[in-house]
């Protein structure tokens, strides 16, 4: 006979990066962008009326869905909302990957992609990346129930051009790919222009990087219309009212806003490319990323010690304890100053 326990779902959760409540800790692990989000989003809080909060929210955020939309070119019907990428990947995961095949995604990438597998009891096959951490185009030709990937990959960095995504595409035109673009807007192109082309194409954004609002939660699918009204189809079966009030008033300034965050990026853009010199200075080796990130070894040099000799030192990377990058360090970007301050404890490492 069952017990209750033994009638309960196990799985494996998905462990996120480490968010430790220390004074003047600086805070490279998490790839949080350093910049405020605006003056825009600091007006839109303190008009906010605290009333309001007593009325649920509109469930089909339309303002912001609108601005988003004529953001990216893009009608209404093509802009899906969730509470953070996070929640949007996991409903794009029960929505449209349901074949008899097995979906495919890098052996390299997030790791919570195979614990939505598990969670969903979808079949999934990892790719492997090649030595140089780059994916492997020909890897995707084969059968399967749905493709999703990263561009720019992570925690690489490495970013595809829109040919590539392209070339998958036409190899795939009975399954749904989903390009993951946290990170696009540091560096890469998005492939919301191959929508027009390509109905199967779903792309998920955040808010969280990019316009610096990780405290919260919002994230979006761009896709054709049929594959948005299905995910909302989707939520709507077990939550119709996803984004509260306040986080509607937030994303609208903020899309609003969208040169001073531009002008935010290229910062971040300017400080990465003279955080891979000065690191390359030093004897470190990385992929050349396009994120807010970089991903780093030293070849004399233990990336564990390194991590907590770091962290000793008031500042937190991210390191990975798994097969074929456990010599590997994370490091988001900071402000410069962040930088410098790393540059110069490493150099005392070392």
């Amino acid at each position: 006979m069952m017990t209750w326990q033994d009638k309960l779902r196990q799985v494996d959760p998905y462990e996120a990066g480490e968010q430790p409540q220390i004074k003047n800790l600086i805070k490279l692990n998490t790839n949080e962008n350093p910049y405020d989000p605006g003056i825009k989003v600091k007006e839109a809080i303190q008009c906010f009326q605290s009333s309001e909060l007593a009325l649920y929210p509109n469930p089909d955020a339309d303002e912001l869905k609108h601005v988003i939309a004529k953001y990216h070119g893009l009608n209404d019907n093509q802009v899906f909302l969730g509470n953070g990428s996070d929640e949007v990947l996991a409903l794009t995961f029960l929505t449209c990957f349901n074949g008899q095949e097995p979906i495919l995604f890098p052996d390299i990438s997030y790791s919570f992609y195979p614990v939505y597998c598990h969670l969903y009891h979808i079949p999934f096959q990892k790719q492997p990346l090649n030595e140089l951490f780059e994916i492997v185009k020909e890897d995707y030709y084969q059968p399967n129930s749905g493709i999703i990937f990263p561009n720019p990959n992570a925690p690489t960095g490495c970013l595809v051009s829109l040919e590539f995504i392209e070339d998958i595409l036409k190899h795939n035109l009975n399954s749904v790919v989903v390009i993951d673009e946290a990170y696009i807007d540091f560096g890469g192109q998005s492939a919301v222009p191959l929508l027009k082309k390509y109905p199967q194409l779903l792309i998920i954004q955040t808010f969280s990087k990019f316009r610096s609002l990780a405290g919260i939660r919002l994230g979006v699918a761009l896709g054709n219309p049929e594959l948005i009204s299905k995910l909302y189809d989707v939520k709507n079966s077990f939550n119709s009212y996803p984004i509260d009030r306040l986080a509607q008033v937030i994303g609208k300034a903020s899309m609003e806003d969208s040169e001073y965050i531009q002008n935010n990026a290229q910062k971040i853009i300017k400080t990465r490319e003279w955080l891979k010199k000065e690191l390359k200075n030093l004897g470190f080796v990385m992929p050349d990323s396009y994120a807010n990130f970089v991903f780093v070894k030293h070849p004399e040099y233990d990336a564990e010690t390194l991590f907590h000799e770091l962290r000793a030192r008031g500042i937190l990377v991210r390191y990975f304890n798994k097969e074929r990058i456990n010599q590997y360090l994370r490091i988001t970007i900071g402000t410069q100053e962040q930088m410098q301050k790393l540059i110069e404890e490493i150099k005392f490492i070392l």
